[in-house]
C-alpha cells in the first residue's frame, strides 16, 4: 500500500510500505477514503520542530471503511463507514467519562499518526470510532468533507468552546483563523454566542468566518488587536475566549481580550515555552483546554449537526489533492494558498 513519509523539512514522499495487520485484539484496519494535512503536520514540515528525516507521516484525520477488526471489537464490522478520530479513548476510564476522552487515561498510545496513507491501523477501537450511517457512495463531495472534520477540527473548535463555557448570550474572541479557529467559530454559535469577534488577517478565512457566524472580524494583531476588542466590547473584555494557535503571542493576545473571571479555552497546540501567567492572576482569568475529546461530541452532537445540514465544517477544505499529490498539499497550506488541505485516497 502507499502511505506518506516525512523526508525532512519541506519534503513529504509517497512510499510503498506492508499493509498494515491486526496486532491487538481491539485493532481495527481501516481502508482510508479522505484524509487531509492539519495545521500541526506543518511544525516539522516548516523545519520549526524536530522530526526524524524519513519516519511515519503526522497526519491523524481520516474517514473510511473498515476491513478488518480485532477479536475484542463488538462494535463495528467489515465494511461499516467509520470516522476515525485522532483520539483513542476507551469510554470507561475516569477521564473519558467526565467527556475528556482526548486524555483517556487507560491508553499511552492515544493519539493517531500515519494516516495519510491508503490503509491505517486503528488501536483502541471498540469505542473510539464513530459509525457513519450507510456508505461514501451515498454522500455529496461536500458532506464527506464535512464528516471528515470531525475526525479532528470540527471536534477541537467545539471543545475551546466547551472548556470555555460559551453560553447564550455571550460575547467571544476567536484567535486563529485556520481551521481550527473557523470551526470555534461555528462551535461559539452553536452555544448561542450573542456576539463572535474573530482575529483574522487574510480575507478569504474572513469571508468563511462570517459565513459561520462571526459578527466582527479583527486583522490586527498585538497590543493593537487587543484594543481593537476593546473597543468593540465597550473596554469590558470578551466572557469567552477561544485560543486556536499555540503561539506566545496568541496566548497573550487571549489573556488579555478577556475580561475578569473570563475562561480562555486553549486548543492550539502549545509550541513556544514561554507563557507568563502574571495577566491571568490579577483578573482571575480562566485557562482550560487540551486535546479535543473528539467521541464524545461526534456521538453526542456533531455528527447529527453535519448529517441535519444544520453545520458545513468542510468547507474549511479549500483544496483538494490526490495522495499522490501529498508534497502539493503541504505546500499549499505552508503558503497560505489553502486553508487545510483535503487528500482523497478511494
Amino acid at each position: 500500500m502507499k502511505t506518506t513519509v516525512f523526508m525532512e523539512p519541506g519534503k513529504v514522499n509517497l512510499e510503498d510500505v506492508d499493509k498494515p495487520k491486526i496486532q491487538a485484539d481491539d485493532d481495527v484496519i481501516i481502508h482510508v477514503v479522505r484524509t487531509c494535512v492539519c495545521g500541526s503536520d506543518l511544525w516539522a514540515y516548516r523545519g520549526l520542530e524536530d522530526k526524524d528525516k524519513h519516519s511515519v507521516n503526522s497526519g491523524h484525520e481520516a474517514i473510511g471503511i473498515v476491513e478488518e477488526v480485532g477479536s475484542a471489537i463488538t462494535t463495528v464490522i467489515p465494511g461499516d463507514f467509520v470516522i476515525a478520530p485522532f483520539t483513542h479513548g476507551c469510554g470507561h476510564c475516569a477521564a473519558c467519562r467526565a467527556g475528556f476522552d482526548g486524555v483517556c487515561q487507560n491508553h499511552t498510545d492515544n493519539f493517531s499518526a500515519g494516516v495519510q496513507a491508503e490503509y491505517i491501523r486503528f488501536q483502541h477501537g471498540e469505542w473510539a470510532l464513530v459509525k457513519i450511517p450507510g456508505k461514501p457512495a451515498d454522500y455529496s463531495e461536500a458532506m464527506l468533507d464535512s464528516l471528515l472534520s470531525l475526525a479532528d477540527v470540527m471536534a477541537t473548535g467545539y471543545h475551546a468552546a466547551r472548556v470555555a463555557n460559551v453560553k447564550p448570550g455571550d460575547t467571544v474572541v476567536v484567535v486563529g483563523d485556520g481551521a481550527v479557529g473557523l470551526c470555534g467559530v461555528i462551535a461559539a454559535q452553536m452555544r448561542g454566542a450573542k456576539r463572535i469577534i474573530a482575529m483574522s488577517r487574510h480575507e478569504d478565512r474572513q469571508k468563511l468566518a462570517i459565513e459561520f457566524g462571526a459578527t466582527d472580524i479583527v486583522a490586527d494583531r498585538g497590543d493593537d488587536a487587543v484594543a481593537k476588542v476593546m473597543a468593540l466590547t465597550n473596554n469590558a473584555g470578551a466572557d469567552a475566549v477561544l485560543e486556536c494557535v499555540g503561539t506566545e503571542l496568541s496566548n497573550d493576545t487571549a489573556m488579555k481580550v478577556a475580561r475578569p473571571g473570563a475562561i480562555v479555552g486553549r486548543v492550539g497546540l502549545p509550541h513556544e515555552p514561554k507563557m507568563d501567567m502574571t495577566t491571568s492572576f490579577y483578573t482571575n482569568t480562566i485557562i482550560a483546554g487540551g486535546p479535543a475529546s473528539v467521541t464524545t461530541y461526534d456521538k453526542n452532537l456533531l455528527l447529527k449537526a453535519v448529517l441535519d445540514g444544520a453545520i458545513h465544517p468542510g468547507k474549511v477544505f479549500t483544496k483538494s489533492f490526490a495522495l499522490n499529490d501529498i508534497d502539493d498539499a503541504y505546500q499549499a497550506m505552508t503558503k497560505r494558498e489553502a486553508i487545510k488541505s483535503l487528500v482523497v485516497v478511494d
